[in-house]
């Protein structure tokens, strides 16, 4: 129930910014737009309405120490430091010869192809963090291989659309950086806590693959042409797959040993990707200048993000929108437990519509307060809420990472084909999603072992 008449002024604020959104007019310039003209309307009402909503510019102009306080967070300088990590090793080639060997080695197996790609996936996850660039990568790679050796269309676009969306759970997921920040709680504690769901759900991916191709063979047939599984095989599997992995646990382990702050370790990362690429004998002048480039687009766009989302926050904070937040989601009648589920059915839907970014900046600084009061524990909430947006980016009509499918599938597969063969990863998603609602020491175990006494 509204108690103060500026509060209309807070649903019109967001009803503005929902109606929009589809307008495809940037977001970040969207929101800072809104909150200008929202805070003209309402010095207008003030001035010529004798309609007082508290709101002026002086109460505005505090946008700029809310800025310097996000500009000056440590923390969210690991986000440049990560996104060049993944863009780096996404350029070195690791990917394109971790599928060539891996493929030799399960090359014997039905379905081993599939299992290919989620290994990789997997890998890529815990290396880039990107969506986008991950289904990509692994459609480029992996669909031709699969469509070459006789695999179903459908069963091939939805594993790389699935497991190209690892990207934002498995650490370090630039993703977890950005939902630390914005619910104040630790990184390393996000990231120990989204392990375990992360490695469960690729597990989940090729456990249902094997048993697939296992009751219809012809969907994921075994390579005829498959040779030997060599010691040399096997060798040049451990040099493609040794060096990304140990990067990842020097990243992670100095995290989660105490060893380095989660800026430090995306210092670490940012080097050693860089220094795999010239091992390799990857990483050229023009190359680097590229990465360098792509890096500061990505983060570009992330802070600019954070420009808008505070503006729009600290308006929608002036017209009590948060206090018409937490009023409607105390009146559920369904306790804490059902207040979680609501909240994770809105970040479902806004995914469709909405990059995890702009749901993550706008969403979770509305609602972590309440949840802290509700007294639910924010590290399973945010793993729930990653998982949540994982499942709405292959969800169709609009799922994102369908349209990157699309844009970058060989000729002959259409969006049918790429709808059907996402369905059963849907239902794995929603199946990991209540798993880890109802266990929730799948999220909570490993950082309450991390720091037991």
């Amino acid at each position: 129930m509204i108690s103060d008449p500026s509060q209309y002024l807070a649903m019109a604020l967001f009803a503005s910014f929902v109606l929009l959104i589809f307008t495809g007019y940037p977001v970040a310039w969207l929101m800072g737009g809104l909150a200008v003209a929202f805070t003209a309307i309402s010095i207008f009402s003030d001035t010529y309405l004798d309609t007082f909503f508290g709101v002026d510019w002086g109460y505005s102009s505090i946008i700029v120490d809310r800025i310097y306080a996000v500009m000056n967070n440590w923390v969210l300088v690991a986000l440049p430091m990560f996104v060049f990590m993944g863009i780096m090793m996404d350029k070195s080639g690791i990917a394109e010869d971790l599928m060539t060997d891996l493929a030799k080695l399960f090359g014997r197996l039905r379905g081993g192809l599939a299992i290919t790609v989620v290994v990789i996936g997997v890998l890529l996850a815990a290396s880039t963090g990107i969506i986008g660039a991950a289904v990509v990568l692994l459609a480029i790679l992996g669909i031709p291989m699969m469509l070459k050796h006789g695999y179903d269309a459908s069963l091939a676009c939805g594993v790389v659309c699935a497991t190209g969306t690892l990207g934002i759970l498995i650490p370090p997921s630039i993703m977890l950086v950005l939902m630390a920040d914005q619910i104040r709680v630790s990184v390393g504690d996000l990231f120990m806590g989204a392990m375990i769901p992360g490695l469960m759900l690729g597990g989940m991916y090729g456990f249902f693959i094997l048993v697939y191709a296992w009751l219809r063979p012809s969907v994921a047939p075994a390579p005829k042409d498959a040779g030997p599984v060599t010691f040399g095989l096997v060798l040049n599997v451990l040099r493609s797959t040794i060096p990304p992995t140990l990067l990842i646990i020097a990243v992670l382990g100095s995290i989660f040993f105490g060893i380095a702050t989660p800026t430090e370790a995306s210092g670490v990362g940012a080097l050693g990707a860089m220094l795999l690429a010239i091992l390799r004998r990857r990483l050229t002048i023009a190359g680097l200048r590229e990465v360098l480039y792509s890096t500061m687009k990505t983060t570009s766009y992330i802070f600019a993000l954070f420009v808008g989302a505070t503006a729009f926050a600290l308006v929608l904070r002036g017209f009590g929108g948060d206090e018409l937040i937490e009023d409607a989601l105390k009146s559920l009648s369904f306790g804490p437990s059902g207040v979680v589920l609501v909240i994770l059915l809105v970040a479902f839907i806004l995914g469709f519509v909405l990059d995890w970014i702009e749901i993550t900046l706008i969403l979770l600084p509305l609602i972590a307060p309440v949840l802290l009061d509700m007294g639910v524990d924010l590290v399973w909430f945010a793993v729930l809420f990653a998982v949540t947006l994982q499942t709405s980016f292959i969800t169709p009509p609009v799922g994102f990472a369908l349209f990157y499918m699309k844009g970058v599938a060989p000729k002959g597969v259409d969006t049918v084909t790429i709808y059907k063969g996402i369905m059963p990863f849907m239902l794995i998603q929603l199946a990991a999603v209540s798993l880890i609602y109802f266990i929730p020491a799948l999220a909570t175990w490993l950082p309450q072992v991390a720091y037991s006494p």
